[in-house]
């Protein structure tokens, strides 16, 4: 809408920039004098609308930017082009825009707590069930992009109102979904509606007590798809379950940890959750800062910028101090590994020196409890299963095996033995009827074998 006296400059500028518009005279005797529509590409607006404030359109003026599916214009397509070879608008929205979008996507409070609670309630049942499909299903509902990516909209564009009002509910999001996820797991083992379980060997617990830096990689990527999705226009939706992929699952198991009685489980789902919470929001301010996004007024930029890397420099010490617990994690993860992958070509080692026995099968077992296991990476059992020629004997494999793998006090070794059985059939019904016979006799062979020659441990 023109307000009265800037009609000319309003035209003028449009003219200047290649811009086809429509006028309409407004007659409803108000400060305005007129209504211009103009079609302008996604890179263009912002640009554009600069111009116009530059020409007298103030904040106080409405301004109305809407969606077009198509406009069919040869002067537009030139535009297009003349805005697309600009690499500093390309693929982005305006700031006016982005702030609407980002405003959009943090829900109300009711119906934020409503949200978070329900996700975190089918979260918390995922889990206790070990079932990956329900773990997804609650983070579809959970509506934990929109505050962050308000917080980060706040920040590189220096409306405090809008970060703090983010950064609130993300954390009345945390607490809310802790608290459900604590009171449906107290519930379900006081009245019994499941049975008595140690929650560490649940896979889905155990997958989020020890955090590594692969956590971090995850709610990273998170934050940079969160905020270009946001700020290229794009549907969040499938970006937002890839944030609650970071948050709804840790604070279930935060809460199944309060519920349980379990410090260490608490712990180390806590950890993860801040992690990924100051992860996506320093992504996310980052990605957009890059984006080029910055106050609506000049002379408030450097205020923007000194907020902004004030705030980064908080989130990554922040960060690099919980990065202590996961760089411990990983060292673990990787001295696991590579003392496994030791043990297994110690024993291909020593049955390759058998020519008459295939190595089948090293099974490495570690500790049911999961913190033993971070902090003594060393399994518990090796078991091996070696497959040989009928009537063959190897007395001494055992012993070597397990001299190769143990060092010191090592895991107990077990050596089972796999007889195998060549079978030449004159057709196909003297084949048939010789397997039907074998058939028994081999399923039984493993455990036969294992009593003449039972497993040893040392």
């Amino acid at each position: 809408m023109i307000p009265a006296g800037k009609r000319r400059a309003v035209l003028d500028t449009l003219d200047d920039a290649g811009v086809e518009y429509a006028l309409t005279d407004e007659v409803s005797g108000r400060e305005y004098t007129a209504v211009v529509s103009f079609p302008l590409p996604t890179e263009a607006v912002e640009p554009i609308l600069e111009r116009l404030r530059e020409a007298g359109i103030e904040r106080e003026s409405y301004t109305v930017v809407l969606d077009a599916q198509t406009v069919v214009s040869k002067k537009f397509e030139r535009l297009s082009e003349e805005y697309v070879e600009d690499e500093e608008t390309t693929g982005r929205i305006s700031r006016e825009e982005l702030k609407t979008k980002a405003g959009e996507m943090a829900p109300g409070l009711s119906v934020y707590v409503l949200l978070t609670v329900v996700s975190a309630v089918i979260a918390t049942a995922g889990v206790l069930l070990d079932s990956a499909a329900v773990v997804v299903g609650s983070m579809v509902i959970a509506p934990l992009i929109g505050p962050a990516m308000a917080a980060s909209v706040g920040t590189v564009l220096d409306d405090r109102e809008m970060f703090v009002r983010g950064a609130r509910l993300q954390l009345l999001g945390v607490v809310v979904a802790v608290a459900a996820a604590a009171g449906f797991a107290t519930l379900l083992k006081t009245v019994h509606l499941i049975p008595p379980m140690d929650p560490t060997t649940v896979g889905q617990v155990q997958e989020r007590l020890l955090p590594d830096f692969l956590s971090l990689a995850v709610a990273i990527g998170a934050g940079i798809a969160g905020a270009t999705s946001l700020r290229t226009g794009v549907s969040a939706s499938l970006v937002g379950v890839m944030i609650a992929v970071a948050l709804i699952p840790p604070t279930a198991v935060i809460g199944i940890g309060i519920a349980y009685g379990l410090p260490l489980v608490v712990l180390g789902a806590s950890v993860l959750v801040l992690v990924n919470v100051l992860s996506i929001n320093l992504a996310g301010t980052a990605t957009l800062w890059y984006a080029g996004y910055r106050p609506e007024q000049w002379f408030r930029t450097d205020e923007a910028r000194a907020a902004t890397l004030q705030r980064i420099a908080v989130l990554v010490a922040s960060i690099a101090v919980l990065s202590v617990f996961l760089g411990g994690v990983t060292y673990m993860t990787y001295a696991t590994a590579a003392i496994e992958d030791d043990m297994v070509a110690d024993v291909e080692d020593t049955v390759a020196e058998y020519p008459e026995a295939t190595l089948v099968d090293v099974e490495i077992i570690h500790e049911q409890n999961v913190y033993q296991r971070a902090f003594d990476p060393r399994p518990e059992r090796v078991i091996v299963t070696v497959a040989r020629p009928p009537g063959q004997a190897y007395p001494d494999l055992p012993d070597r095996i397990a001299a190769m793998v143990q060092n010191g006090d090592g895991p107990v070794v077990e050596v089972r033995y796999v007889d195998t059985v060549t079978v030449s059939a004159r057709d196909d019904r003297q084949s048939a009827s010789q397997l039907s016979t074998l058939a028994p006799l081999l399923s039984s062979s493993e455990t036969t074998l294992q009593n003449q020659h039972p497993a040893r441990p040392l």
